[in-house]
């Protein structure tokens, strides 16, 4: 029996060495391990700013059974178009037409019975755009939202959406770099001091996309490759750095 008993408490010993004995050797891989990859740490930093500079656009149409006189037309209206902007503030620097587009429709015909049996043509088509550029933002502002009395002189003027843009961009994007690289340096350096590790040197930085969405837009309209905002006239810019150092 003592023999037994010998027996199992020497096997016991054994099993509790063994076990340290691979408890070290964890720990000397966690340890490998850890210098290896070292501390990595993702900084971030974001921006409010408001355009400065607006793109308006808009178009305007008008047709007729003869090519002349469906540019008679269009002639007129772009010269009321013109006037309109110009009476609204608008100066001839800031405003730029196209040029004209046109086209002759075709009028599908069909017999008694229903049958296609061709096409006539039709009326000429004739289409201008009008492009306004200012960094007056309120004007153009109250222009695209106020078009009744260009309708009212009979033009058929559609009005698109302002585009909204900021003038000194790559310098907020230089700034925001600097901030979320400070902020990624100084998460790394909370980690490394809480942890009692000492940083040996940086091994990598990377840079995230920028982000430019609508103020207080949900995190949705964030994409991967990156956002360009221009349907709001207050934006906020977003970047986020990634920095990896290796410890000792």
């Amino acid at each position: 029996m003592k023999s037994r008993g010998a027996l199992a408490a020497a096997l016991l010993g054994i099993s509790a060495i063994i076990c340290v004995a691979i408890f070290v050797s964890g720990m000397k891989q966690f340890r490998k391990s850890d210098i290896k990859t070292g501390i990595t740490a993702t900084g971030s930093a974001s921006c409010d700013f408001e355009a400065d500079l607006v793109v308006w656009r808009g178009s305007f149409k008008s047709s007729a059974a003869t090519s002349k006189a469906a540019y008679s037309k269009l002639k007129r209206d772009s010269e009321l178009v013109r006037r309109y902007l110009l009476d609204s503030g608008v100066t001839d620097s800031e405003m730029v037409f196209s040029s004209v587009n046109i086209y002759r429709e075709s009028l599908s015909q069909y017999n008694e019975n229903g049958d296609y049996i061709g096409d006539i043509p039709g009326d000429y088509k004739l289409n201008q755009e009008v492009s306004v550029s200012s960094q007056d933002v309120d004007k153009i502002d109250k222009i695209s939202r106020d078009i009744s009395a260009l309708i009212e002189s009979g033009v058929e003027f559609t009005s698109d959406s302002p585009e909204y843009y900021y003038t000194k961009l790559d310098e907020l994007k230089l700034q925001l770099i600097e901030e979320a690289t400070q902020n990624a340096k100084a998460r790394v350096d909370i980690v490394a001091r809480e942890s009692g590790a000492t940083l040996a040197g940086m091994n990598s930085a990377n840079l995230g996309v920028f982000q430019i969405t609508a103020t207080n837009s949900a995190s949705d309209e964030y994409s991967s490759g990156g956002t360009f905002n221009t349907s709001s006239r207050n934006k906020t810019a977003s970047i986020t750095v990634k920095l990896n150092y290796s410890v000792k």
